[in-house]
């Protein structure tokens, strides 16, 4: 367990964190989901909308962190040719 009062706080601070982190991660691939089933049903439209609405959330999550940037590269890129396979 953590001995000093800083140890103690950077505890506390980062509970919090990873509580942010983790509804930033989970909007990500809620976004990411409603790509694929978009392309699941077939409509390209829609997933082309969709597609449009989860690229700026990537790269939202890529600046704060909480993605890498080239796992967000990666998964923009491999949507983006399956919605374009359409």
């Amino acid at each position: 367990m953590a001995n000093t009062p800083q140890a103690r706080k950077r505890i506390r601070r980062n509970d919090r964190r990873a509580e942010i982190n983790t509804n930033r991660v989970s909007r990500i691939r809620t976004f990411i989901k409603k790509v694929e089933t978009a392309l699941a049903g077939g409509d390209k439209d829609a997933a082309a909308a969709a597609l449009k609405e989860a690229q700026p959330e990537l790269a939202r999550g890529v600046a704060r962190g909480v993605l890498h940037k080239n796992t967000a590269s990666r998964k923009l890129s491999r949507l983006t040719k399956r919605v374009s396979s359409l």
